[in-house]
């Protein structure tokens, strides 16, 4: 029995096979490289160098590993990039996310686990955010997200795949062992560029908007660790194993943090007072969504470990380190 992983040379994607193996799983990595890392791939562990939309590789990758549980990563991420280019979006994360599923039905897989997105709720009318929000994404990377979400459900009911899909908050931190982190040149995650600012690799951090209706005027988001959601994928694998129904959850920590906080954290704990400069709102940002975890919590039983903000900038601000010290 394997588990396949779409897009596990990525940051959240490595960081799981890492869980995976740690858990004795057997894994096999379907990933492009064009964001993630060859490196990021521990050794053992078979790399599949390809992409996750082509139907004959992945036909032949599920055969020769007998893989019958998917956890699918891959996928474009940056918010403003979807604006700019939203064909591409909806080819990469939707179009060839149906060209997956159709390999799962036809293969006989039977487990989907989804990286899905707190996106998908576009800008939310209460906080923190639950499930049932109504779903309103404002950029065409949430509607992206969104639309294989109605796929998965709609297969589900049709095949009998069983699935869960992992809404996330914002992402952030490191392996604490330090084997893996968020290593994209072009990453746009604040606290990594913050981190990247502390220790000059860039000579200044952006804020995008100060007039937003929240206390300081600058964005608020639920900034969720690394290997807690690499976790909440095993944690989903075993819920379905077990014959859990699908399920369709929140990842976050149920308290947010604005921008600002954000950066006052990375000065405190690197002890850098970098140059802060503001700007202009972002097309696509929503000003504050906090996730309600009880479901995720109750249905997998996700008990986060990391849920501390200067500790989640300490494994930033290590990583950063490591990757100057030692490039990979």
């Amino acid at each position: 029995m394997t588990v396949l992983v779409t897009g596990g040379a990525g940051y959240i994607g490595s960081h799981t096979v890492l869980e995976l193996l740690d858990a004795g799983e057997s894994v096999v990595v379907i990933d492009d490289l064009s964001t993630g890392f060859r490196w990021a791939v521990p050794a053992g562990v078979p790399l599949v160098v390809g992409d996750f939309g082509d139907d004959s590789l992945l036909a032949e990758t599920i055969a020769s590993h007998d893989v019958d549980e998917i956890i699918h990563f891959a996928a474009k991420i940056v918010v403003p990039d979807s604006v700019a280019d939203p064909l591409g979006y909806y080819l990469n994360n939707t179009a060839k996310a149906r060209t997956l599923l159709a390999s799962a039905v036809k293969t006989g897989v039977t487990r989907f686990i989804f990286s899905s997105t707190a996106a998908v709720y576009g800008d939310p009318l209460r906080q923190p955010v639950t499930e049932d929000e109504p779903l309103k994404p404002v950029s065409p990377y949430g509607r992206s997200k969104l639309m294989v979400e109605w796929m998965l459900e709609d297969t589900a009911r049709a095949h009998g795949l069983s699935y869960v899909a992992l809404r996330y908050f914002n992402v952030a931190g490191a392996d604490p062992k330090g084997r893996s982190g968020q290593s994209s040149a072009r990453a746009t995650h604040l606290i990594k560029v913050a981190a990247q600012t502390a220790i000059g690799l860039r000579p200044k951090l952006e804020v995008f908007g100060t007039d937003y209706p929240t206390p300081d005027g600058s964005c608020l988001r639920d900034y969720v660790q690394v290997t807690d959601l690499a976790r909440a994928h095993l944690d989903a694998l075993r819920y379905l194993r077990a014959g859990g129904a699908n399920l369709t959850a929140n990842c976050g920590y149920a308290r947010g943090f604005s921008v600002l906080e954000v950066i006052e954290s990375v000065k405190r704990v690197s002890g850098v007072d970098f140059p802060v400069e503001y700007a202009a709102r972002r097309p696509g940002d929503p000003a504050a969504i906090v996730a309600a975890n009880d479901r995720i919590r109750a249905a997998l039983g996700w008990t986060p470990q990391f849920d501390d903000l200067d500790e989640i900038v300490r494994q930033a601000l290590a990583w950063e380190r490591r990757l100057q010290e030692r490039p990979l």
